[in-house]
């Protein structure tokens, strides 16, 4: 693994850098900073525009093929651009779901006439996807999920409930995993569904959070309706099409998170500075390590994205474990150094602040998108290779 830069990769950096800088700002300065964890609610509309703007110059799926719309940006060029993003301050994106799970997954897997009809309004920042998989009893076991769907003439018809759907109230569309194979083993059974988000038969339950904010809904379809090639893959494949999807989550925009990591860090860091906190042996040694696991998160990101599969390396398999841990114990770092002030809304009307949302939101990420007890599941059977762990024997 060479973590060496080219001039290339220089120069792009430099094109990319500059026009961040003359683009944030004027209509697009309040967004700056926004959106992040525990903020996704903010100024949507505002960043809504930011997309299509980053539409228009080219700044959307840097990393997709030419011919898809993209850059066809190499690996390095595409940390490049994320991380350039996170140090300008980029807002949040509300595409990130369609350009970095949906759209590669089409990509991947997808027919020619998918490619035409849901690429493009991805890459102008037209149309927004959410992600269709957790249920109140399928969580972390996405085999178990319950939600139906009917192939009944020229449309599928669904019907059940998904949970913990982040973005649903600002979607226009959905990828849907759901059971339609009815006699088939479960991992066989499933399908995975293209499903418009605007129609009277889905309804959208935002649930709030800690935060006080609902960045994720419930959502029930019932008799929802797809068009029958508004499937990806053969029906029984969502479950290996569901899997390429999550490989795709471990892309390169994780380097941009970390960056987003690495500027929270830092302001911890410096709030230590300001109040002393960091004149204690035992906090400095705690500010260390937070900065020795932001550097091995880094290298060990770059070292899962050589892998050029559509599937998790098993370098990936520790990536999701790894950076939940170590930001849930960034969270809690930030309300140590606070120290009682942490405890303390600021001023009417009481608003969290970022700190303060940091360490409630980051209570989240050892649950969403695969529970660490789960992550160590994975990590232990399919990278390891050890025994699966005894399953209650079926009734």
């Amino acid at each position: 693994m060479d973590l060496r830069f080219s001039a290339e990769d220089e120069a792009f950096r430099h094109e990319v850098a500059q026009w961040l800088a003359d683009n944030l700002g004027g209509e697009f300065a309040n967004v700056r900073g926004r959106g992040g964890p525990g903020d996704e609610h903010a100024l949507f509309e505002e960043r809504l525009r930011w997309e299509r703007r980053l539409g228009e110059a080219g700044w959307t799926c840097v990393g997709w093929p030419k011919e898809c719309g993209g850059r066809g940006a190499t690996l390095m060029q595409q940390v490049i651009y994320h991380e350039e993003y996170a140090r300008a301050g980029g807002p949040g994106r509300v595409g990130h779901i369609g350009e970095n799970l949906l759209g590669p997954t089409i990509i991947a897997f997808g027919t020619e006439e998918q490619k035409r009809r849901f690429l493009p309004p991805i890459v102008k920042g037209e149309e927004i996807w959410c992600q269709g998989y957790s249920e109140p009893n399928a969580g972390s076991d996405l085999a178990n999920v319950q939600t139906k769907a009917v192939l009944e003439g020229n449309e599928w018809v669904i019907t059940g409930q998904k949970i913990w759907t982040s973005g649903a109230q600002w979607s226009d569309w959905c990828f849907v995993i759901a059971r339609t194979e009815a006699n088939a083993p479960s991992h066989q059974a499933l399908s995975y569904l293209l499903v418009p988000m605007r129609q009277p038969a889905v309804e959208i339950r935002p649930i709030v959070q800690l935060t006080g904010t609902s960045e994720f809904s419930e959502v029930f379809f019932e008799g929802a309706r797809a068009p029958a090639d508004h499937i990806v893959g053969r029906p029984g494949e969502g479950w290996k099409v569901a899997m390429g999807t999550l490989a795709f989550e471990r892309g390169a925009s994780t380097l941009g998170q970390q960056l987003g990591f690495q500027n929270e860090l830092i302001e911890v860091l410096d709030l230590a500075k300001r109040n002393g906190a960091n004149e204690d042996a035992v906090m400095r040694q705690r500010l260390a390590d937070a900065w020795i696991g932001l550097r091995i998160m880094r290298f060990n990101a770059l070292r899962m994205l050589s892998h050029e599969k559509v599937e998790l390396s098993r370098e990936a398999m520790i990536t999701k474990l790894y950076w939940a841990t170590w930001h849930r114990n960034l969270g809690k770092l930030a309300m140590d150094v606070l120290g009682p002030w942490s405890e303390i809304a600021e001023a009417p009307a009481y608003e969290l602040t970022r700190l303060q949302r940091l360490y409630l939101f980051t209570r989240s990420d050892t649950i969403y998108a695969g529970t660490n007890q789960i992550q160590r599941n994975i990590i232990a059977e399919r990278a390891l290779g050890l025994p699966r762990e005894p399953r209650p024997a079926a009734k």
